[in-house]
């Protein structure tokens, strides 16, 4: 097994990589002023972005939940894998040889992670393989019945598995991989004969992650002897878990994230016959309904920081398409965009629909969408008889809190209209229902603990009190931490060196004078990190990625060096001030003492004159 990566290599290829660029693949990213981006943070549910990202100072910080660090941390933290291994991924990302201590290059084994997704590519290729083979000639009819060539199997990763025993099994030995790593991956089963292929016979569809790595598979049943589910797919392993994946967000993250657009379909051909139609920002679920995680997957891809987004759920009109509805509905305030419902047309589905009317059909679907809540109202009213007295006091119990629960409160007398002349009922009376539900709701669990006393946490900005003094030292320290090159080490140097009225803001000062000599350099602020106390950290990292107030990307650079003179100004005339007191309460007797005095406010005062030059 290989040895510890040089130093001098992972510094390598920190400073080659764009932490924007590795981020931008898990998070939208938009611009926050500065050389500052944010996004949703991909650490904790959140509507409003409180994830900042520096590239310059190549580090991020969630003003939400504390999360924070640089590129290496991020990749360990979101894919799970190790130091050694972040670092091998960036260094393939640039084309980066690495060298190692005690070896000359990466031991055999990479990680148990990275194992599992090397074994599901090399599985990938080969079903792929055996798609073109003359076994594959059933999944080959069932793909061109539904309007999918070679060329659209190629595009989605399409394949086959042969009706073999152990076939996958012996194909993946052979490139040596290990029969439990094999099973761990869920490419084989166990059973009573021992392990054999998990997919047999079966048309295959590759399950990527949002960066594009297979993860997964799922299997659709082609033969009538296989006695096993319709669809079959990879079970719950170290790198797969249903919850989290939806298939076809590999493919559609851009423009989902461009557009503000997501479409959530049931099946993988409705994802293929959706993009092949036009509308490329179609995704499914892998075996499950559709659930929080997979929310929070679509919010950090759509930047659901915008209320111009929308969700559009596509659903059968059958009862099992209602249900699925229903579940979808209460999730739908956790998003911040617009959830809506589109129904195709005499029960088809977007595959059915596009091979019996064609590509134009499919792009129409989404024209006849109708708001989630009205579809829900419909729904649930469709389960009274509105004939009678009772059933129409049964809809309006069951349908009011819907209407109570609408995110948007300006919504809501419009909705309770549409229900009165749904229900045929007046509408004073739908009106009292609506308020009685919004005003029994439970107390919400974080207005119930808001009593509860704030427990101790690290200082951050927040914590910071807002004159202008404070201010001003913390935007110097913003400027400082994010654009070192562009202000320069002798302004650097003096800053650090004038008196902070704040003391916390002080002790992030102090660790800045304590580095100077590694100022801007890679790992500078990994050392700045370590000079600073415990219970400061946050500070720090908060200052280091947070938007500075100037907006133009001219005036940067005579931002940053302005409010940085403008605090070695500051301290200059606090010393002046000393000084002219000094020599006001200095003994006129002491000639020689008051010319010293004097001395150093000529020479404080050159000193000014030469900083405001510039």
């Amino acid at each position: 097994m290989a040895g510890r990566i040089r130093q001098g290599d992972i510094e390598e290829v920190k400073s080659r990589t764009n932490i924007a660029d590795i981020v931008g693949e898990y998070v939208t990213l938009k611009s926050a002023g500065i050389g500052s981006m944010k996004g949703l943070c991909p650490f904790h549910d959140e509507r409003t972005p409180s994830f900042h990202v520096r590239p310059q100072v190549g580090f991020y910080h969630c003003f939400g939940c504390g999360e924070s660090g640089d590129v290496i941390s991020f990749l360990q933290k979101m894919d799970h894998v190790s130091f050694a291994e972040a670092i091998e991924r960036l260094a393939q990302r640039i084309g980066f040889e690495l060298h190692y201590e005690d070896g000359s290059g990466p031991g055999v084994d990479h990680g148990r992670r990275a194992r599992l997704l090397a074994a599901n590519k090399a599985a990938e290729e080969y079903f792929q393989k055996q798609l073109l083979s003359p076994g594959a000639d059933i999944g080959r009819r069932f793909l061109g019945e539904r309007g999918f060539d070679p060329q659209a199997a190629q595009r989605f990763g399409v394949g086959f598995a042969p009706k073999s025993w152990d076939g996958l099994f012996k194909h993946l030995s052979g490139l040596g991989y290990s029969r439990d790593e094999l099973v761990t991956a869920g490419l084989l089963s166990q059973g009573d004969r021992g392990v054999y292929d998990r997919f047999r016979g079966r048309l295959i569809w590759p399950i990527r992650d949002v960066t594009g790595q297979t993860v997964g598979f799922g299997a659709r049943r082609l033969l009538d002897d296989d006695k096993g589910p319709k669809y079959l797919n990879t079970p719950e392993t170290p790198v797969y878990h249903k919850a989290q994946v939806l298939y076809g967000l590999d493919l559609a993250k851009r423009d989902i994230s461009r557009g503000h657009q997501v479409v959530v379909v049931e099946g993988y051909t409705d994802v293929m016959a959706c993009h092949l139609a036009g509308i490329t920002t179609a995704v499914a679920t892998c075996g499950t309904s559709f659930g929080v995680d997979h929310i929070k997957v679509i919010r950090r891809i759509m930047g659901d920081d915008s209320r111009n987004g929308e969700v559009v759920f596509t659903f059968d009109p059958d009862a099992a398409g209602q249900k699925a509805a229903l579940r979808a509905f209460t999730e739908e305030k956790r998003f911040a965009a617009q959830t809506y419902v589109a129904v195709a047309p005499a029960g088809l589905d977007p595959c059915d629909l596009r091979l019996k009317r064609g590509d134009a059909a499919v792009r129409r679907l989404l024209e006849t969408k109708e708001p989630m809540f009205e579809f829900v109202i419909k729904q649930t009213l469709s389960n009274f008889n509105l004939d009678t007295v009772e059933g129409r006091v049964g809809a309006l119990r069951a349908a009011a809190p819907i209407v109570a629960d609408i995110r948007d409160a300006s919504l809501r007398p419009g909705y309770t209209r549409v229900l009165a002349r749904q229900l045929g009922v007046d509408l004073a009376d739908v009106q009292r229902a609506v308020r009685h539900a919004v005003g029994g709701r439970p107390e919400q669990p974080h207005q119930a603990a808001s009593a509860a006393p704030v427990p101790e946490r690290p200082v951050g900005i927040a914590d910071l009190p807002r004159d202008p003094s404070t201010r001003l030292e913390k935007d110097a320290l913003m400027a400082i931490l994010q654009h070192p090159g562009t202000i320069g080490a002798e302004l650097i140097g003096a800053a650090v060196h004038a008196a902070f009225t704040n003391h916390s803001l002080s002790v992030v000062r102090d660790a800045i004078a304590s580095q100077m000599d590694a100022l801007g350099s890679p790992e500078w602020f990994a050392r700045l990190g370590e000079d600073t106390p415990e219970p400061y950290r946050d500070l720090l990292h908060q200052l280091a990625v947070a938007p500075l107030p100037e907006r133009g990307e001219a005036e940067l650079a005579l931002y940053v060096t302005d409010i940085t003179v403008s605090l070695i100004g500051r301290d200059m005339l606090r010393r002046k001030a000393e000084l002219l007191g000094a020599l006001q309460r200095h003994d006129p007797s002491d000639v020689e003492g008051s010319r010293s005095i004097q001395r150093q406010l000529v020479q404080l005062e050159s000193e000014r004159r030469r900083l405001r030059a510039g």
